[in-house]
């Protein structure tokens, strides 16, 4: 049979993270490509515990359909967390239950944009959600990302000379893939660019707890003061990504059509994950279970780092180091073909990085970087991968 598939899917290209995984399946390969929590990130125990306590108690709640917008006592806890801990929620704001912060990203686009409405992001910025946002049909506008967050100078050009713009997209805590935290100044800028020309901004938030070094800062959504921002959360991170759990402070008349768009994909998200979430939050110490998160990362991020200085920087390697998340982003020198260097790094040398060209709004365009990933590996396997591709840069660059 002739197969014809939709324009806006017809069009997608595989993730190329996922292609690495593919590679990385090798179980010679060193997997430095992967997002993944460190295994010892897990709460498995005590997680273990309350399934057997849901199902002693409350099986038929766990298991029967339920309300798309969530399970009630996880939503009610989750708006007072947020309004306590972060500053985030307005009269004007609800809370809405998703399938991981990706379903966010999708359901957002679909209220909120129509085919070729243009959508600002970060130049790099994370490979699933541009994938969401071009799954839709949208158009990807890439303005860059500098150390201290995106160009104010050059989102502002983009606003002035761009019709059909929808809303902004960032990741202010250790942006995925470059690890960048947009600094105070430029999130209360860049929000009175969102007023200014009368915008949205979607603040994705899925590595603000796991700061390790430096001083918090402020969530663009806890100075929204018009109802223009939509933050997205996750327990991905912070608890498990396999339980499929997000959450999205935004305005309620966003978040009714986001509400009637996710009926049509899911019903609703699963109620035993989200279960799950509220008993290990108000029945457990989540406090003491994020310094864990954040002592086992920093600790790890360190090695990493000084990994890197001793293999890889003397290759001519750069990377900027980093205060929180999961991800170091490395820049190859300028003129190096990047995408080979990847591909070889992982067909012949067994180690897999993630090309930079994967995090692009122009899927055509040219990078210097790749990514690497720290948490997933035991300590042996990442000092392992990091000496291969030392060893590696140091043969390829030469």
């Amino acid at each position: 049979m002739n197969y014809k598939f939709s324009k806006r899917i017809e069009n997608l290209k595989p993730s190329a993270i996922r292609e690495i995984f593919k590679y990385a399946a090798d179980p010679e390969v060193v997997s430095l490509s992967a997002g993944n929590p460190s295994p010892d990130a897990f709460a498995a125990k005590e997680i273990g515990e309350i399934c057997a306590n849901i199902f002693k108690e409350k099986p038929i709640e766990a298991l029967q359909y339920s309300v798309t917008e969530g399970y009630a006592p996880l939503r009610s806890y989750m708006l007072d967390y947020m309004k306590k801990k972060h500053g985030i929620g307005r009269d004007f704001d609800d809370i809405l239950m998703t399938s991981g912060a990706q379903q966010i990203m999708e359901l957002t686009t679909k209220a909120l944009c129509d085919e070729g409405d243009v959508i600002i992001c970060e130049e790099p910025s994370f490979i699933g959600s541009l994938n969401s946002f071009r799954s839709i049909g949208a158009k990807l506008l890439g303005v860059e990302l500098e150390p201290d967050g995106m160009s104010i100078e050059k989102l502002e050009d983009a606003l002035k000379n761009t019709k059909n713009v929808k809303f902004i997209y960032t990741i202010p805590n250790f942006q995925n893939p470059s690890g960048v935290t947009t600094s105070l100044e430029k999130r209360k800028a860049m929000y009175e660019l969102a007023r200014k020309y009368d915008i949205m901004i979607i603040e994705d938030n899925p590595y603000g707890d796991l700061r390790y070094e430096g001083e918090d800062v402020k969530n663009i959504k806890s100075f929204d003061e018009d109802g223009r921002v939509i933050y997205s959360g996750t327990f991905s991170k912070v608890i498990a990504p396999g339980l499929r759990v997000g959450y999205t402070v935004a305005p309620s008349a966003v978040l009714k059509k986001m509400i009637v768009a996710k009926q049509g994909e899911d019903v609703h998200t699963t109620i035993l994950s989200q279960m799950i979430c509220y008993e290990f939050l108000t029945k457990y110490d989540f406090d003491a279970n994020l310094d864990m998160l954040r002592s086992l990362y920093r600790k790890k991020a360190r090695f990493c780092m000084d990994l890197l200085d001793k293999y890889v920087v003397p290759t001519g390697i750069t990377y900027q180091p980093i205060q929180g998340g999961l991800f170091i982003w490395c820049r190859l020198p300028e003129g190096t073909d990047m995408p080979d260097f990847c591909t070889k790094a992982v067909k012949e040398h067994k180690v897999a990085v993630v090309p930079g060209t994967a995090f692009l709004s122009d899927e055509n365009g040219t990078s210097d970087y790749f990514r690497i990933n720290f948490t997933t590996p035991s300590d042996e396997k990442l000092e392992e991968g990091i000496i291969r591709l030392g060893k590696f840069a140091a043969e390829y660059l030469k």
